[in-house]
């Protein structure tokens, strides 16, 4: 039986009175990849934050290997360090080269960090080239790239990505989803908020589709694309895959 790494339980989220998550559950299991999709404003952000408590959730329950991490006096930082993030807007540091920008997040001694970071940096096509340079001097994807590989680098047990290609010229997209598409061959366990339909369709073992703060449906992608249940998907789906 596949292991459980994380299970959301009830999770809520509001700021002051917008309830932006209404009491959402989810389990993930070791290996899955799941796709979050639904319109701008529908929680799909917040909700990633809040598993990585970049947002603190307002109510609810976040296992981490069935150990509640929101109880008090649990060590999150051993909880951040197994969740890598991916963010929209690539979070690199523009003082630091490429390669420390992928040794920073690292506690090991240096020797081993470096070689860590230069695997997962060729892992992802930053190869040695570039690892003097500074992320001024690199496109969008190629920054997005090297946050891939700082992510990794960590050795995560799951990755959350937050809309990664949003940022992007439509030709760097397909750059970094290649890139993903290799990274969920691996068995990393990947949680992806996208608006990438067919990468959705095409990479992932389940895919959710959020609507107003809820799960409002969430199934297998042949079951999702291509026979919704619920009038909201369809309606989404409509809209997106014209």
């Amino acid at each position: 039986m596949t292991e459980t790494i994380l299970e959301i339980k009830n999770l809520k989220k509001s700021y002051g009175k917008n309830e932006v998550l209404k009491d959402i559950s989810l389990s993930v299991k070791k290996g899955e990849v799941i796709s979050i999709i639904g319109s701008s404003g529908s929680g799909k952000s917040t909700f990633l934050r809040s598993i990585n408590l970049l947002e603190s959730p307002s109510g609810g329950e976040i296992l981490y290997h069935g150990d509640n991490v929101l109880e008090k006096g649990y060590d999150l930082t051993t909880y951040r360090e197994r969740l890598g993030m991916v963010f929209q807007s690539f979070n690199l540091f523009e003082n630091l080269n490429v390669l420390e920008n992928a040794i920073v997040a690292q506690t090991t001694d240096r020797k081993e960090a470096e070689s860590i970071a230069k695997a997962n940096l060729e892992k992802v096509g930053m190869g040695e080239q570039y690892w003097k340079a500074k992320p001024k001097q690199l496109s969008g994807g190629q920054k997005q790239r090297v946050a891939i590989a700082r992510a990794l680098s960590v050795d995560p047990e799951a990755i959350l990505f937050d809309e990664p290609t949003s940022a992007l010229d439509p030709e760097m997209v397909g750059e970094v989803l290649k890139t993903m598409q290799e990274l969920s061959g691996t068995g990393l366990t990947m949680i992806i908020v996208t608006h990438e339909m067919e990468f959705a369709r095409d990479v992932s073992d389940r895919v959710i589709f959020m609507d107003k703060g809820v799960i409002a449906e969430q199934g297998s992608p042949e079951q999702i694309f291509e026979n919704p249940k619920e009038e909201r998907t369809k309606e989404f789906l409509k809209r997106f895959l014209g």
